[in-house]
């Protein structure tokens, strides 16, 4: 019975841990891919998990994002059916809502 226990707890702890993704940590340096991205994302217009305001310089607090080609802090996919969060493209007042 333990063993069935702790591989359950093997199984589903990690699906867990995964889908909280703390959003307000998600800014900086950002690389839009198709493959391995560190997180999915879907662009919505209304009631968004994080605002995201894109920026050329200085993107150092929460919903502010600078696209860059190398170097980044994430990388960002997006698509249109289970994202790991969603976002709204805002021209100011960007973060968490």
């Amino acid at each position: 019975m333990k063993k069935y226990i702790t591989i359950l707890l093997l199984v589903f702890v990690p699906v867990i841990a995964i889908a909280n993704v703390d959003v307000a940590k998600i800014y900086g340096k950002i690389k839009i891919v198709d493959s391995f991205p560190d997180y999915k994302v879907k662009v919505v217009n209304s009631f968004p998990d994080l605002k995201v305001q894109f920026v050329d310089s200085f993107p150092d607090s929460p919903g502010k994002w600078q696209l860059v080609d190398s170097f980044p802090d994430y990388k960002i996919k997006f698509v249109d059916s289970f994202p790991d969060f969603t976002i709204q493209k805002v021209n100011s007042f960007p973060g968490v809502r």
